[in-house]
């Protein structure tokens, strides 16, 4: 499947609406007719038209991650949570492995750039503070807030998520940078630090 980060605004909108070749439903219908009920959790030959909609969806799901960006980057994250929110639940849940966010933000805490900083396994990411405080340093930032995923699917932080975030405001506070929250994402919940009082 094509990287849809690449294509532009035009593009994706141009993909989302065009309609299903002929070749495409032909291939599809074909699939529907011959193919028989999945054995052993494998896709059957239907996977056709599923493919058609997974792609359809996932440049819908582009879309949406470019608009609510777009929405952190005019206004103050603070003033806008769900949209944060809703940003990380598109970008982070259902991920198979963890991956570790740092969203750099200027003076009035609107969003200079959300990057994702560090990968991990299943069930761990090694995080660095100092590339943390590198990246806010290279950007200007006033205020960072990080985000990381649970891919088992549960958003309650653990003790090494308090750990390394109490870590990581200590050496962000060393070059005046102040860190807002820590958000972790689980299948549909995404958790704050900042709401719980642990930052």
């Amino acid at each position: 499947m094509e990287n849809l980060s690449l294509l532009s605004h035009a593009e994706l909108v141009a993909a989302l609406l065009a309609p299903a070749t002929p070749e495409e439903i032909m291939q599809a219908a074909r699939a529907d007719v011959q193919a028989p009920a999945c054995r052993d959790g494998a896709l059957d030959a239907a996977g056709t038209g599923e493919m058609l909609l997974d792609h359809r969806l996932a440049v819908a799901r582009e879309l949406l991650l470019r608009h609510l960006r777009a929405r952190m980057c005019t206004g103050p994250l603070v003033e806008s949570p769900r949209v944060m929110r809703d940003w990380l639940r598109l970008r982070l849940a259902g991920l198979e492995h963890e991956v570790f966010i740092v969203l750099f933000l200027d003076t009035r805490h609107r969003l200079i750039e959300a990057v994702e900083m560090f990968r991990g396994t299943l069930t761990q990411t090694s995080v660095y503070p100092r590339e943390v405080v590198k990246g806010a340093l290279a950007r200007n930032a006033a205020a960072v807030a990080f985000a990381h995923n649970h891919p088992s699917g549960s958003a309650e932080p653990s003790h090494a998520d308090e750990f390394l975030t109490q870590r990581l405001k200590t050496a962000l506070a060393l070059v005046d940078v102040q860190a807002l929250d820590h958000l972790v994402v689980g299948a549909d919940q995404v958790v704050s630090f900042a709401e719980r009082g642990l930052i």
